[in-house]
């Protein structure tokens, strides 16, 4: 496959965070000297302006994807073998410019700014996603100056009214893998959905896209953040510090109707709960009692029993990425202004590891998503979303 040659305005090399191993955020080394990769043929080369950063980051660098043993250490491995080899730039939601077509690219799209398909897609098939794997993990992501991809899965997204940061915060990583676990449960319009995990990036997603379609979402998060999420659109928020009688807070906010659905991000002990919350009154129930799985925040071995599950007949999905289709549609309501950014901060490239230490310790006002800005991009795309006190 031949490559095109980078144009006299794009330097040879470029400044990238490596991951070099499985660990803490010491394994994370900021260089300045990474050859600066070039376009192949159906690629562009964007200049990247901002990537929001994603929990997936943190459980890949900490090898936290088991799928036999409860304690290994795993990455993503779908495609029968682990993708992810050292050293590898992380970071998968980017936005950013093409500056740079490959063979068979219309220069047209040169100076178009745009917003990734994370996926790396095993085939061309746009209606499923069976062996998944992403930018930033099975090959290099955004947390450096450029990157190369496929021209198709960079869209073009020119709304002036959004930010390159704002833009980057509603990537594919999350709001995709929202719309996957609405659409793997065929949640439909005026359906009761329970969103756990409702502060972070799928969380806040997963409310705009119930409203979308029309569907009411619940959401669990901590009482401070209650009235962010009222605004988002969330029908009302359940304090997650208070779990007793848990079915009877849900029946007190639905007027005793049972959810139909839970997207649940938490898992752990809780999954139980939420099941309550689906089947207490399978007579005032239209559909079956549906489950989709796209993390496990609060554990991620939870005790079940079966019974409950076949007797009534709880329907579970499990939820990684989603498929062309749905970035496609994402794409559209956002270029229609239906989806909204939830951006927290701006974090530099090389402070990334000051970031990924806010993200684990993140305090009770935060909310949405945090993007890292390439320092040479900081004064135009970083510095207007900076903490209070960054410089």
């Amino acid at each position: 496959m031949g490559f095109t040659s980078l144009p006299e305005t794009v330097p040879t090399t470029m400044s990238a965070m490596l991951l070099t191993g499985h660990g803490d955020v010491d394994k994370l080394v900021f260089r300045q000297d990474v050859a600066t990769p070039r376009p192949a043929a159906g690629e562009v080369l964007v200049k990247v302006t901002a990537t929001a950063k994603n929990n997936t980051d943190r459980k890949a660098r900490e090898g936290l994807y088991p799928t036999k043993d409860k304690g290994e250490v795993a990455s993503f491995a779908m495609g029968g073998s682990p993708t992810l080899t050292f050293p590898r730039i992380q970071g998968a939601d980017v936005v950013g410019q093409v500056v740079a077509v490959g063979d068979g690219v219309d220069a047209s799209r040169l100076g178009e700014r745009g917003l990734l398909d994370f996926n790396l897609y095993a085939d061309e098939r746009r209606d499923i996603n069976l062996t998944p794997d992403y930018y930033g993990h099975g090959a290099d992501g955004g947390y450096a100056e450029y990157i190369a991809v496929p021209s198709d899965q960079f869209h073009h997204v020119p709304n002036p009214e959004l930010s390159d940061a704002e833009l980057a915060a509603m990537g594919m990583c999350s709001y995709q893998t929202a719309y996957h676990m609405m659409t793997s449960a065929g949640i439909k319009a005026g359906e009761r959905v329970l969103v756990t995990g409702a502060s972070g990036g799928v969380g806040t997603a997963l409310i705009q896209l119930c409203r979308i379609v029309g569907a009411v979402p619940y959401a669990l998060s901590q009482r401070d953040k209650a009235q962010a999420l009222l605004n988002l659109g969330a029908e009302a928020v359940l304090d997650r510090s208070d779990m007793s009688d848990f079915t009877e807070q849900v029946k007190a906010v639905t007027g005793g109707a049972p959810i139909d659905a839970v997207m649940d991000l938490v898992g752990g002990e809780m999954t139980d709960r939420f099941i309550d919350t689906m089947i207490f009154d399978m007579n005032a129930r239209a559909s079956y009692p549906r489950l989709s799985i796209a993390g496990a925040s609060g554990g991620n071995v939870s005790e079940i029993m079966w019974t409950r599950i076949y007797l009534y007949q709880v329907q579970i999905f499990g939820v990684s990425h989603g498929t062309r289709e749905e970035a496609e549609q994402l794409v559209a309501w956002i270029r229609d202004g239906q989806l909204k950014p939830v951006l927290h901060a701006a974090f530099k490239l090389s402070e990334l590891h000051e970031a990924e230490r806010y993200f684990v310790n993140r305090g009770s006002n935060y909310l949405g998503k945090i993007v890292i800005v390439p320092d040479s991009e900081w004064a135009q795309h970083g510095a207007p979303h900076a903490l209070e006190g960054q410089q």
